[in-house]
């Protein structure tokens, strides 16, 4: 995930999500995804009926990274608070499950909520870094966007705090926000010093998953099997755009 060089026309890599409640059925979404050549995956272990079995997280996690092999996975457990499946742990149970999955998986990234206490965003920080994994530190709104000061200083906050990528998804309400948005991610490119991610949620967020790239947002992302949020595009529409705006840039 290299820090984008915004207006050269690189796309943004594109990341497809795993929601299957069980080990079967992520089985069978890994068949459907990897077929279609994602760059990164993020596996939601929210949607996972077994979430609290830590055991058989790593069981899977060992199953996806085997299966995916060279393709970058994301491990997420997205709180209900900010978007995700309700789950029967406390925020600092999640927090001990990624730092299980950094220390025990190969997977590499492992997305963390700002919203979450400081102090166990240091801890997951540092049993991260110290197992050669990266922290993804996010900020989800699923219902408005937030003024442009607030998200700037979300995504700064991040770098503060040491994390490796820095991350918002906000719902739009109108082409005003969309504009709020792929501004953020600009300045945000040029101003810190980690790759960034800014999405935007449905309809209206469609356009930050195909132009985002061109405003510094590293990642995008697309419906492999199963959508995670409202918006996504079907993985092979997006690649199609991608490219096109790609070639178009360079043209």
């Amino acid at each position: 995930m290299k820090r984008k060089n915004v207006g050269d026309g690189t796309p943004p890599a594109i990341c497809t999500p795993l929601v299957g409640n069980c080990k079967d059925e992520i089985i069978a979404e890994l068949a459907d995804i990897l077929s279609k050549k994602p760059d990164m995956l993020e596996w939601r272990a929210d949607f996972f009926q077994d979430i609290g079995n830590t055991a058989e997280i790593l069981a899977v996690a060992d199953l996806i990274t085997s299966t995916a092999r060279n393709v970058p996975i994301i491990f997420t457990v997205r709180s209900n608070r900010e978007g995700g499946e309700p789950i029967p742990l406390a925020d600092e149970e999640v927090i001990g499950l990624c730092a299980a999955v950094c220390t025990h998986t190969a997977i590499e990234y492992i997305d963390c909520e700002l919203s979450n206490a400081p102090e166990h965003m240091v801890f997951l920080r540092d049993v991260a870094h110290k197992h050669n994994k990266k922290i993804i530190a996010s900020f989800h709104q699923h219902f408005y966007t937030p003024t442009k000061e607030f998200l700037l200083a979300k995504l700064t906050e991040a770098q503060e705090q040491g994390m490796d990528v820095a991350k918002i998804a906000v719902m739009p309400c109108s082409m005003e926000d969309i504009i709020t948005l792929l501004s953020v991610s600009l300045e945000a490119n040029n101003q810190l010093n980690i790759p960034v991610i800014v999405i935007a949620m449905g309809p209206y967020g469609v356009i930050t998953r195909v132009a985002g790239g061109v405003f510094g947002s590293a990642v995008t992302f697309a419906v492999g099997h199963k959508a995670s949020a409202p918006g996504q595009v079907p993985i092979d529409d997006l690649r199609a755009v991608l490219h096109t705006l790609e070639q178009s840039m360079k043209s």
